[in-house]
């Protein structure tokens, strides 16, 4: 009941955020906006749906790959879970909704609790792998080709943002290699803290860590023995990525225009919009990916021609995922 509660209340402000947005995307150009959204090649859309759908699909496959015990789980069921991972992902701040719910799921397919908990850290650490590499590739892209002279406040940011999941990167190889040194300097944040009367129950806190700790050592302890599956699973990730990444390419030239972006600009600009989204609070990061979209793509097209391109984009990447997501998630509780 209070699941249910949670998503219908941030389904009400996820909605009045979306109608704010498309106020103010819409108010300045409808007109031209408007004629750019009907003047579409349709073909080219269909083409930016296959390639969101298949980013999914990869991922679904790694988690798939993940799972050691293959009569536990298909494919098609991998898929699933995937998608119902978007729709919690999407209705919850900093996505925090999708990973509880992917455990929940590997359970009710049989799998221990605590190696559906591993099964989860490592295709984290997978996709944290891939986003720094990719975020550094474009990062030195841009360094080299200045593709964004207008935005240098937002580029500040990415850099910031590239930074953070670097850190997150290193801090999770840190965990892997050093258990006793990450126990003590855990206890020791959680003691000043308590010190600090900034929270309750030091001892409970402790021990909840503890047992958190030794469930990522456990997951990184399975990793360092699948070495294969390390490096399938973060380029399996970035191959995803790069699929996410590319639709608003398609979508540009399902306006007839080959000529404003290419495949690398394309990449770079997803790249840093997606960094940007980390810093927003809000259910899809709504408002922080919408204004970076328009920024770093105004930097390539008219503002009309960017808006429209954006409201296309932000469904397909978005509102798809959820919406599949939700019947998918639906059709699984029925099923219940």
């Amino acid at each position: 009941m209070e699941l249910v509660k949670n998503i219908k209340k941030n389904t009400i402000l996820l909605l009045v955020i979306t109608i704010a947005i498309l106020v103010l995307i819409l108010k300045d150009n409808y007109d031209a906006i408007i004629k750019a959204l009907s003047s579409m090649d349709y073909r080219y859309i269909l083409l930016a749906i296959v390639f969101f759908l298949l980013s999914i699909v990869i991922k679904a496959y790694i988690n798939y790959k993940s799972v050691a015990d293959k009569e536990k789980i298909s494919l098609k069921e991998a898929i699933k879970h995937n998608l119902i991972t978007q729709f919690f992902n999407g209705i919850t701040p900093f996505s925090t909704g999708g990973q509880p719910m992917e455990i929940y799921m590997l359970t009710e397919h049989g799998i221990k609790l605590s190696h559906a908990t591993n099964i989860t850290i490592q295709n984290f650490i997978f996709y944290q792998v891939a986003l720094v590499i990719y975020g550094l590739l474009a990062i030195l892209y841009n360094s080299i080709f200045h593709l964004f002279p207008k935005v240098p406040i937002l580029r500040t940011l990415v850099l910031i943002g590239f930074i953070i999941n670097s850190l997150v990167a290193i801090v999770l190889f840190f965990i892997t290699f050093s258990e006793k040194t990450t126990k003590k300097i855990g206890h020791s944040m959680i003691h000043i803290l308590s010190k600090l009367k900034w929270i309750k129950n030091p001892q409970e806190k402790m021990h909840s860590l503890d047992i958190k700790l030794e469930e990522f050592h456990n997951s990184a302890k399975q990793l360092r023995k699948r070495k294969k599956l390390f490096i399938g699973g973060v380029i399996l990730n970035i191959v995803s990525l790069t699929c996410l990444y590319i639709v608003p390419l398609f979508i540009v030239y399902s306006l007839h225009d080959f000529n404003s972006l290419n495949i690398f600009d394309t990449l770079t600009a997803s790249a840093y919009v997606l960094l940007i989204g980390a810093f927003v609070p809000i259910p899809g990061a709504s408002g922080g990916i919408e204004y970076s979209f328009l920024r770093f793509y105004g930097n390539f097209l008219p503002a009309s021609i960017t808006s429209a391109v954006l409201l296309v984009w932000r469904f397909i990447t978005y509102y798809l995922g959820m919406i599949l997501g939700a019947l998918v998630f639906s059709l699984e509780k029925k099923e219940d």
